[in-house]
Order: structure tokens, then sequence, then C-alpha cells
């Protein structure tokens, strides 16, 4: 297979989790190339992503490390094997690559849950709103780039289109505070009622009332993946969004999410909230 330039972050972690069972099975780089009668440098170019793996080979690597998880090495499989050419890529060179794997990994998830305190969720966004997200940016982007953003933003809609369960819980804060004017934030408000119709979407609040509430810094989205093992969190970064996936971490931010959302309003009460505060505006 030819060498990649640029592997995107499906790629990556596919990398990572071939590099964490040669790991696990206490055997080196050389040592791997060796039983499978490779080059180092190829095995180096697997577990750096720059290389493919075929499915044969996949397994081979599997049976040679003796790894009896058949559910993971089965999803590894798929995710080398996998040749999607989604909608994202037509930003691809057009936009940061952040942009275009936190798309991925939406379009590969198995659900979705997003804890935010500041700003509705990206999917959840309105045009309107995204947009005066994306125009406050500092320095200033060109129309042409924030146009783009702004419908990118608006694409990654399609997953709440599919049965892909997917929940956001959501602070008081971004809920009042006016992104945009306040027909905007109206607007903003009612689809976010609109949309939690959906039986595969919950939206839960957190109000400013709670006691005792310390969670302010768990601001996350979490992507399900074919199995827990691979299971991805994303999370806000000075230059991009970071991409969390080792296993003690994962283990912690799911904790820390059922902390929140054990804390916040349950659907129901959550949907009244929202709808007064629209009420409000």
């Amino acid at each position: 297979m030819s060498t990649r330039r640029e592997p995107t972050a499906r790629q990556l972690r596919l990398a990572v989790e071939l590099r964490r069972i040669r790991d696990a099975a206490g055997l080196s780089a050389r040592e791997s190339a060796a039983l499978l009668g490779v080059s180092n440098v190829q095995i180096s170019q697997i577990e750096a992503g720059l290389t493919g793996v075929s499915e044969k080979r996949l397994r081979r690597i599997a049976s040679n490390y003796a790894c009896t998880d058949a559910e993971l090495i089965d999803a590894l499989v798929a995710m080398a094997t996998d040749r999607t050419r989604g909608w994202w890529e037509e930003y691809r060179g057009l936009l940061p690559t952040p942009f275009l794997d936190l798309a991925e990994l939406e379009h590969h998830a198995t659900s979705l849950r997003e804890v935010q305190f500041l700003f509705i969720p990206g999917p959840l966004q309105t045009e309107d709103y995204a947009r005066a997200v994306f125009a406050y940016r500092v320095p200033e982007l060109p129309s042409e780039e924030l146009t783009l953003r702004v419908r990118h933003r608006m694409q990654r809609k399609v997953i709440l289109k599919a049965p892909t369960p997917y929940e956001a819980v959501i602070h008081e804060a971004a809920l009042r505070i006016m992104v945009g004017d306040r027909t905007a934030s109206r607007a903003q408000l009612t689809m976010l009622l609109e949309l939690s119709d959906a039986d595969h979407i919950t939206v839960r609040v957190i109000p400013f009332a709670l006691e005792g509430f310390a969670g302010a810094a768990s601001a996350m989205t979490y992507a399900g993946g074919p199995v827990p093992k691979l299971d991805t969190v994303v999370r806000d970064a000075p230059h991009g969004a970071a991409f969390v996936d080792s296993e003690a971490q994962l283990s912690a931010f799911r904790t820390l999410f059922r902390k929140v959302e054990a804390e916040s309003l349950d659907p129901e009460r959550s949907r009244d909230f929202i709808n007064r505060l629209a009420k409000e505006l």
C-alpha cells in the first residue's frame, strides 16, 4: 500500500490500537516484523498510520500478538478496510483537518453524548447561531472560510437524522447567552425543542439553581465506538479539537458523564425549562 502524507484521526486510531495490542503481547516492533516477515520500517509505518493494512495482514498480526478479543479485531478490520468517502471530504484542503476528523468520527459513532456549558453543541446549532460563533473569531475569518465553516456545521446535522442515539447535557448559561440577537436566540431555543421531539435525541439542562455542582470543566463530546475500547472523547483545545482515547481516560470520562447526567434535569423538565426561557425572549 502507498504511504499516506496526512493520516486521518480514524486511521491514526487504528494505528494506535495495533501498537497497543503489540505492547500488550510484550513484543518489540522488530519481533513483530520478524513474525510477519516484513521490515521494521513497514511495522513503523503501519503503527504511525502512514500505511494501510489489509484484513488478511491485520488478522495475522492479531494472531501473532495472541489477541483473543474477537469483537475488537473485527472492529479494527472494519476500520482498516473502510473506504468511505463521506461528505466531509469536499472540505479537505479548505478547512482545518480537525473539522473533517470530527465529522468522520460522528459518522461512525454508535452513540453520541455531549456536555456543554457556554455554547449550544455544534450539531444542534441553527445557521444564525453558528455564523455568530464563527464571526466572533480573532483574527476575523475571510468571508469565504466563514461560509464554509457554517456550511460544514450545518451538514453535521446529518447525524441527527440517523437512528444513532444522541444525548446533550447543556448548562443554563449556554441557553441564556445571546450569541446572536434576540430573534436568533429564540430560534435556537425553538430548534432545541423541535429536535428533542425525536425518540433518539435527548436534551437535558443543568440549571443555575443546582446546588453543589462543580463539573463546569467537564465539557466533552463522547463518541461511542463499535466496542468500548474504541470509544473516543473530543475536547476543545487551544489549536483545535483534542481526541482522547486511552482506556483510563475513557473510563474517567464515562464516569464524569454519568455524574453530570445524574445532576441534570430529566428530559421532560428540561423541555419545560427551555420553553420558559424561549418565552422570556
